[in-house]
């Protein structure tokens, strides 16, 4: 059911935040600087942190009274966005990160998408945007097929319903009828949260306009971290809901065990004397001279120096993730139902 356009309602963006010191004050600003007809604030639950993200988020609430700052003492993401949307005052909510960067009139946007759509979630795209030539590569492989696969809120695509969207603006009182976000899913809960509301009989809408900025990880230890998490949680997902499995999926996993196999034989070969085993070699090989043409064709228009990092970066992306597939998330999840 779509709703009249009138007046502009209420609306709570809210963050989860632990360890974002270099990108906070610039993602909060870009909240606050935003051109809304409506009141809106900013809710920051701040999980404990290795460096100074406490003290911007506090600095940034003395200096903006939209601005509230709640504790989150696990520093869990999911537990971090229940504790910030249920402080919220208002009837819209709108979900950032730490590291996005919104655009100029994301929020009314959002509000419009919702009210026009009568969807429970609208989101866009996720846009890395990097600064040194690492954060440059890491940013196009995060937006190429070849790297990060087909999803819409990657890869972009026409406006309509989806399965999931990069951030989110929902309706409170759809939060509260699902539960909020299933603090089980550590990572992931995006994901899960809106496959709760598609099977609650809800749509989930994607719409390009709402294409956000984001810093993308800046180190191969913050990458390889990363995208071992995110498959591992994959993993996680399709355990909880079997239904949900796509050959897309399987990809990485199965990349990891096939180059590791080759590259495992091909070593029996040398340590042996058997030709035959050393052969097997060309199984990495090959992978990794598809990974260099295909990174180097992504890479058209990078600067030289992150066009050279791009085929690396893919193919760490490619491992992590399988690796962290294969190894999934130990326990069994349950029901979300608070």
């Amino acid at each position: 059911m779509t709703e009249a356009s009138g007046t502009a309602p209420g609306v709570s963006v809210f963050l989860a935040v632990r360890n974002e010191e270099p990108y906070l004050r610039e993602a909060v600003t870009r909240i606050l600087d935003q051109d809304y007809p409506g009141s809106f604030e900013v809710v920051l639950a701040v999980g404990p942190s290795d460096d100074a993200t406490r003290a911007v988020a506090d600095q940034l609430a003395a200096d903006d009274a939209r601005v509230t700052v709640v504790d989150n003492p696990t520093g869990l993401t999911p537990q971090g966005l229940n504790l910030a949307w249920r402080a919220a005052q208002h009837p819209y909510l709108v979900r950032v990160d730490g590291h996005s960067l919104l655009p100029d009139g994301y929020i009314a946007t959002a509000v419009d998408v919702l009210r026009r759509t009568g969807a429970a979630n609208v989101g866009g795209m996720m846009l890395p945007q990097g600064v040194t030539p690492f954060q440059q590569a890491v940013a196009r492989a995060m937006s190429s097929r070849l790297g990060i696969g087909s999803e819409k809120f990657h890869t972009g695509g026409e406006a309509g319903p989806a399965d999931t969207v990069y951030l989110g603006a929902y309706r409170r009182a759809d939060l509260e009828e699902v539960g909020g976000f299933n603090e089980e899913f550590t990572r992931a809960q995006d994901w899960e949260l809106n496959h709760r509301l598609i099977g609650a009989g809800k749509v989930v809408w994607f719409d390009p306009a709402l294409s956000v900025g984001y810093r993308p990880r800046g180190s191969w230890k913050a990458l390889v971290k990363q995208f071992f998490t995110t498959g591992q949680w994959r993993s996680k997902v399709i355990e909880t809901y079997p239904e949900t499995a796509s050959t897309r999926y399987f990809a990485p996993p199965a990349a990891v065990t096939v180059v590791g196999l080759g590259g495992v034989i091909g070593l029996l070969g040398l340590l042996f004397g058997r030709r035959a085993l050393r052969a097997f070699f060309a199984v990495p090989g090959l992978y990794a001279a598809g990974v260099t043409v295909g990174g180097l064709a992504a890479g058209k228009g990078l600067p030289l120096k992150a066009k050279a990092w791009l085929p690396a970066v893919i193919a760490t992306m490619h491992m992590a993730w399988g690796a962290g597939f294969i190894k999934g998330v130990p326990g069994k999840t349950r029901p979300w139902h608070r």
